[in-house]
């Protein structure tokens, strides 16, 4: 049987896979480091790519496809020449740019013609910046690609006049719907580029890259294999995980994010809900929080507890805490958007003062905010049936325990895995063989217990008497 390569192209590093089409079992494997930061000169993730790939057993390979980081900003000149380090989503500097286009616009128009509200990681705001701080510059860009376009342009052959097979060709840019979604100027509910929003940022109308379907194939490398269409990580993860329209993700990494697949789009006038698409023809609307993994790890750290030993104690508080609660805030936040808050403890009794709660009601903030994420994704869509426990986070038994009892869901915890890059393999397969390949990752399902809605009760009485609540 055919194997194909599954590439993730994240903002650390540079992860493929070579997977065997008819079992989807991984074969060989390799990752290469990104540079830290984020401005990025794109030929890194070339390099980090091309050296990944060497690593491998490519026999028998008959096509890749890519999963990158969303949102970042590749600006190419007429000669297919990079003009400045790639702006990625962690770059924030865009920010003023972001409430302008709202101000011209309107929140609601926006969500309506784009899925979402735009803040500073969308490429929207980034192209306004450099149209504001380096105009000279904006002036010359001919083409605007993602990362994932970009590094698909490559593959084909295309790149800088000679330095590449078919030289600059612009035109043979390609993305897809997912990835298109986290721009700020497409539609995925029409498929198409808001050229109005495009003028207001730019100026004027560079090359975009051609929207490719999810079984489509966008070219062949110079080995012959054939080219998925790729996609965004998080898209790319949905597929790696095999979820379907009512399927929701929960994800604990550094930060957190829940996203769910729906047959319906969302366009949230309040900015909670991003209305992404996914890699499969439907939708992804997403919700993102700053504080996760990080801060759950920071109250450990403070209580100079093991992961055993914090995941035990999570398990030997009740339900709430004994009153503690606490508000994650430690690094600010995007939802509910407070960019300068801080973390806050509140409910504080000499009895209730103790480790195990301390250690319970870190966990049921950090679980009770993305739970208030999850009902608006409810609220803009549809109905969800089952969430997925992903991330660092996901493989503490105290954790597991915390989300089983926040969510009305089913949960199911999949093994550690590289899902970005597994998605990428899976539409990679898609494209060669014309079938979308149903390939199951292993899971455990959680135990149905009781439903506690005090933590989330006391995270929003918290909230609100701070003067800051959730829309």
């Amino acid at each position: 049987m055919p194997r194909v390569i599954g590439v993730d192209s994240s903002t650390q590093s540079c992860k493929v896979l070579v997977v065997d089409v008819a079992s989807g079992d991984i074969l060989s494997e390799a990752t290469t480091p990104h540079p830290e930061g984020s401005e990025i000169d794109p030929e890194c993730w070339w390099s980090a790519l091309r050296n990944s790939l060497d690593q491998v057993d490519t026999s028998g390979v008959e096509a890749i496809s890519i999963g990158a980081q969303q949102h970042g900003l590749v600006a190419l000149d007429a000669r297919g020449v990079i003009l400045r380090p790639a702006l990625l989503w962690n770059d924030t500097r865009s920010a003023p740019q972001a409430e302008r286009l709202i101000a011209e616009f309107g929140a609601a128009n926006l969500a309506e013609r784009t899925g979402s509200v735009p803040v500073a990681s969308f490429t929207s705001t980034k192209l306004a910046w450099v149209r504001e701080h380096e105009p000279h510059l904006a002036r010359t860009i001919a083409a605007v690609a993602l990362p994932h376009d970009w590094l698909t342009w490559r593959l084909r052959g295309f790149g800088p006049a000679g330095s590449s097979v078919h030289g600059p060709q612009l035109d043979q840019l390609v993305t897809d719907r997912s990835d298109a979604s986290g721009t700020g100027y497409f539609s995925s509910t029409t498929n198409a580029y808001d050229n109005d929003i495009l003028d207001f940022v730019l100026g004027h109308r560079p090359v975009l890259p051609r929207v490719l379907g999810a079984a489509d194939q966008a070219g062949t490398t110079e080995e012959g294999w054939i080219i998925g269409s790729g996609g965004g990580d998080n898209a790319m993860a949905a597929l790696g995980l095999e979820t379907h329209v009512g399927d929701v993700v929960m994800s604990l990494g550094t930060s957190g994010t829940v996203f769910a697949v729906t047959s319906n789009p969302a366009n949230d006038p309040t900015g909670t809900v991003a209305g992404f698409a996914d890699a499969a023809g439907g939708f992804l609307p997403l919700v993102a929080t700053l504080n996760a993994s990080r801060a759950i790890d920071s109250v450990r750290t403070l209580l100079g507890l093991s992961w055993e030993q914090f995941s035990a104690s999570v398990q030997m508080a009740a339900p709430g805490s004994g009153g503690l609660s606490l508000l994650p805030f430690f690094d600010g936040e995007r939802m509910p958007n407070l960019p300068d808050a801080t973390g806050l403890l509140g409910g504080i009794t000499r009895l209730n003062l103790t480790p195990e709660n301390m250690a319970r009601a870190v966990v049921e903030a950090v679980v009770s905010n993305l739970a208030h994420g999850l009902d608006a994704i409810v609220r803009e869509t549809e109905t969800v049936t089952r969430l997925t426990l992903i991330g660092g986070g996901a493989q503490n038994v105290g954790v597991q325990q915390v989300v089983s009892e926040t969510v009305s869901l089913p949960v199911v915890v999949p093994q550690p895995g590289e899902y970005v890059a597994m998605g990428a393999a899976k539409q990679a397969a898609w494209a060669l063989t014309g079938v979308r390949p149903l390939w199951e990752p292993g899971s455990r399902a959680l135990a149905v217990g009781t439903t506690h809605s005090v933590a989330r009760d006391q995270f929003d009485t918290l909230l609100q008497k701070h003067g800051q609540g959730l829309s």
